[in-house]
Formats: C-alpha cells, sequence, structure tokens
C-alpha cells in the first residue's frame, strides 16, 4: 500500500486538483501576482508619471486609456493589484498568527480562562469591524505621522501602509480563533495527546509538534477565506479616503477615482470598468480557490470531488 498517496494532505490535494473552479481561480491569482511584481521590470512608464494627455480612451498606446493626469491607467492597475494583494495578504497573515494563538491558548487551558478569552472574542464580535479600523487608523495618525513627519518624512507612506495591514488583521481573527479553539477542544482528549502529556511532553513543544499539524488544513482554508475580506476591506478603507494614500495606489482608490469621474455629461467608463472588473476577478479568484481548499480538506459535505 502506497502511504503517500492514502496520506490526509495527497487525498486532500487531489480533490483540490479536480476542482475546476478552484485551479482556475488559482492559476489566475498566481497571473495577476506574478504580472503585478513583475511590473516595475516590464512598464515602459512609471504607473505616477503624468503625461499631457489625459482622460485617452483604451487603444493601442495605453490599453486601459489615461487618468486626469495623463497617467498609464494600466501601469496604475498592475501597481494597484500588488498593494491589494500584499495587503489581503499581510493582513491575513497577521489574523492567523492571532487566531492560531489565541484559540490554541483558550482550548488548552479551559476553565476560567477558556471562558474569559470567549467572552472577549464576543465582545469584539460585537464590535462594528470598519469602525474599528477607522479608529485604528485614526490614532495612528494623530499619534505617529507628526512625529515621523520631524523624522523620517519619507517612510509615512510605508508606516501608513502597515499600519493598515495590521489594524485589518488585528480584526479578521475571531473566526479563526473560534475555529481553532473547538478543535483544540477535540484533540486535547486523543489518545496520542494523553500519551505525550504522561511522558511529560511541554505545552509549548505539545502545540507546535502535536497540536498545529493536525489544524494545519483548517488554518489554511480560513487563510484563503480570509484574505479576500481584507482585500475588500482595504478596497472600501481607501474608496473612503481613510487606506491607501496618493501617490500610492491600490484598486480601491482606482476605484474611487474612476467614480469620481461619472458625470452625465461625459463617462469616462475605463477609468471605473477596469480596476472594478480586475477586483471581482480577484475576489471571485480567492472566494473559488478558498471554497476549493474548504472542499478538500473537509470531503463530508460531498463537494471535495465535485468538477
Amino acid at each position: 500500500m502506497n502511504t503517500r498517496s492514502s496520506s490526509p494532505g495527497h487525498l486532500a490535494l487531489q480533490r483540490f486538483l479536480r476542482n475546476r473552479t478552484a485551479v482556475s481561480g488559482l492559476v489566475f491569482l498566481l497571473l495577476a501576482t506574478a504580472v503585478s511584481v513583475l511590473a516595475p521590470w516590464v512598464m515602459a512608464t512609471e504607473p505616477n508619471q503624468g503625461s499631457e494627455s489625459p482622460f485617452v480612451s483604451p487603444g493601442a498606446s495605453h490599453w486601459m486609456g489615461t487618468d486626469i493626469h495623463g497617467r498609464d491607467l494600466f501601469s496604475r492597475v498592475l501597481v494597484g493589484t500588488r498593494i491589494s494583494l500584499l495587503v489581503g495578504a499581510v493582513g491575513a497573515g497577521v489574523s492567523v498568527l492571532i487566531g492560531v494563538t489565541w484559540g490554541l491558548v483558550s482550548g488548552w487551558r479551559g476553565g476560567r480562562t477558556d471562558a474569559w478569552m470567549m467572552r472577549l472574542v464576543d465582545v469584539l464580535y460585537a464590535l462594528p469591524t470598519v469602525v474599528w479600523v477607522m479608529l485604528t487608523l485614526t490614532i495612528f495618525e494623530t499619534r505617529c505621522v507628526g512625529w515621523l513627519s520631524e523624522r523620517w518624512p519619507a517612510s509615512i507612506p510605508a508606516f501608513r501602509l502597515a499600519a493598515m495591514m495590521v489594524s485589518l488583521g488585528s480584526v479578521s481573527w475571531l473566526t479563526m480563533a473560534r475555529v481553532v479553539r473547538a478543535q483544540v477542544l477535540s484533540l486535547r482528549e486523543r489518545p496520542f495527546i494523553l500519551a505525550a502529556q504522561s511522558i511529560g511532553v511541554s505545552p509549548v513543544r505539545l502545540m507546535l509538534r502535536h497540536f498545529l499539524p493536525h489544524l494545519a488544513g483548517v488554518v489554511i482554508v480560513y487563510l484563503t477565506l480570509t484574505v479576500p475580506a481584507v482585500v475588500l476591506y482595504e478596497s472600501f478603507l481607501s474608496f473612503l479616503g481613510l487606506g491607501v494614500r496618493p501617490p500610492q495606489a491600490s484598486l480601491g482608490t482606482l476605484i474611487a477615482d474612476g467614480a469620481s469621474q461619472l458625470n452625465p455629461v461625459r463617462v469616462r467608463w475605463w477609468l471605473l470598468v477596469f480596476p472594478a472588473g480586475l477586483m471581482a476577478l480577484l475576489l471571485a479568484a480567492l472566494n473559488g480557490v478558498g471554497e476549493g481548499l474548504r472542499s478538500a480538506f473537509e470531503p463530508r459535505d460531498g463537494n471535495g470531488d465535485r468538477n
């Protein structure tokens, strides 16, 4: 019997590869990521460099037209895609780090510790997520930007971006914590966990060597489902002017710029259609990959082998 071919990870991979929607989404994400990352080396023009031809419609010289400052929209969309995906990936990583740690400690300790940790999660669930992120970013603006402007003014855009990533990640971990806690509660009474405890394995080693490998599938699934949520939050905040600031661009800021040009006299459709269309495709691909992984690791719902 081939152990590798019958291992849970290999079976999950086979189920994922049979899901055409998930595989198509993964291929699209890889292509979008590769093109956006390589954009600075392949673009003929700087994304923030204007020209004397604003509002040029899409054509051979400018595939997606130009914006109000004459900047090539295709270059701007590539840069915006890179920043949006970066925010989504880092924000989701922060949420996984906090959620997995919180869920592990809560489920392992149990008792009163588990009770007050979960009550805090319930309280945070009751708070509006967007309001919490806006409050965090406002505090950063009032406390840190002034100090940075006196010492390292050039670092302000990077710090703003980092603050938004951490803020979005710090409010996206609640579901992850609950899921991990439930898994830990079901695992801690298993014979192999009890045997490890009986021979004196430390709690930290127990979590790293025994719990985390069994939680890997659940964590990966919820990680891929968290990324599109973070990307959507970032776009919404940037649309409101609280996220990425000019001259940086994300898909949210590009959508906001396109929406500002909608008027009954002349509709410059390309400024809105291209960034909004790419945003929709990215979110659909991310959700498709997440659902494919969920079906692959949890085939009990009968969707693991669908085509």
